[in-house]
């Protein structure tokens, strides 16, 4: 290195960021330990900010555009000439690292995983993952530097979405714990859910010197094990409304499927013909209150009837006294 060098190095009179763009929200302005001469100047541009640090310490910041002067302990040629024998290394070094106050918007999110939480209306786990969008600026850039900057040349924007997103877990799941929503209107009340949500993340934006400026749900998905638990619910519900059309309560509706099924056995309630039987009893019991006032039915329907009463008897699914009960109604239809 020559002294020429070591001078260019320490009449640094106008300092800026030249190569700023939308990328970056920390940059360090120089990477070749530059001495700053004393009563330099640094000219913060709009939507700009500057951290200069002195001798390893944060010593302003400056988030207004305007051109402030410097002052060090760097006094050029005396400085030199005194660090001559040293390679031209002065002690006094500084470090000026720029940022940028512009918002970034549109950053995508979602959840890293399922998010498991208990459903407030139906009382049973779900795991809901949501995906959507988010806006944020950096407002309070001291804490954000001390934690996640020191030490490192650049952040990029990118950097500071994902150190964010990874602390949404949390504030979203307070939210859809004390939201009171079924599963079945989480997906419908995005909208309403995202204005709740909000001021928890904010919370969590502000510890690390950021600002949250939007933030949406754009879709919500369960996994499939809640998926599977949702099915069977739909399938309960429109089995119950079944039942009410066919006059059946629930539990008998429960009763009849249990005996097809049986019937459907090898050997169950005496093989084939007797699941004959049962598949006509079942069609009787299903369809009579619906065809009520219809003309009675033929001698071989009754006949097959009886013939299922009789298996289900036979199979101790029903007592004597249910037996001879039910004989007796269909026989009057004769």
């Amino acid at each position: 290195m020559g002294i020429f060098d070591g001078l260019r190095r320490q009449l640094r009179s106008v300092i800026e960021w030249e190569a700023q763009d939308d990328t970056l929200l920390f940059d360090l302005w120089s990477r070749d330990n530059d001495e700053i001469k004393n009563a330099s100047k640094l000219l913060v541009k709009p939507s700009q900010g500057v951290i200069f640090l002195y001798e390893g310490k944060i010593q302003a910041v400056h988030t207004e555009p305007g051109l402030y002067t410097l002052a060090t302990s760097n006094i050029p040629f005396l400085t030199t000439i005194s660090k001559f024998m040293q390679s031209f290394e002065s002690e006094h070094k500084v470090g000026i690292y720029f940022f940028s106050l512009a918002q970034s918007v549109g950053r995508k999110w979602g959840t890293s995983g399922p998010l498991k939480y208990l459903d407030p209306v139906y009382k049973f786990p779900v795991g809901l993952r949501a995906f959507g969008n988010f806006s944020f600026r950096l407002t309070d850039p001291v804490p954000f530097f001390k934690t996640l900057v020191a030490g490192r040349d650049q952040v990029l924007m990118e950097d500071a979405a994902r150190i964010a997103v990874s602390r949404f877990m949390q504030p979203l799941a307070d939210t859809l714990a004390h939201g009171g929503y079924g599963y079945t209107e989480i997906d419908k009340r995005r909208e309403e859910l995202s204005q709740l949500f909000r001021p928890r993340l904010a919370q969590v934006f502000q510890e690390l010197g950021l600002e949250l400026t939007d933030v949406r749900i754009e879709h919500t998905d369960f996994d499939e094990e809640t998926n599977a638990r949702v099915g069977k619910i739909a399938d309960m519900i429109a089995e119950s409304e079944a039942a009410k059309v066919a006059g059946l309560s629930y539990a008998q509706l429960q009763q009849l499927g249990a005996m097809r099924d049986a019937a459907r056995n090898e050997g169950g309630l005496a093989g084939v013909g007797a699941s004959i039987g049962v598949a006509a009893a079942l069609a009787g019991q299903m369809t009579g209150p619906l065809l009520a006032g219809a003309q009675p039915t033929g001698a071989p329907d009754l006949a097959s009837r009886l013939r299922a009463l009789k298996g289900l008897l036979e199979e101790g699914l029903i007592t004597q006294e249910e037996f001879e009960k039910k004989r007796e109604k269909i026989l009057a239809e004769i």
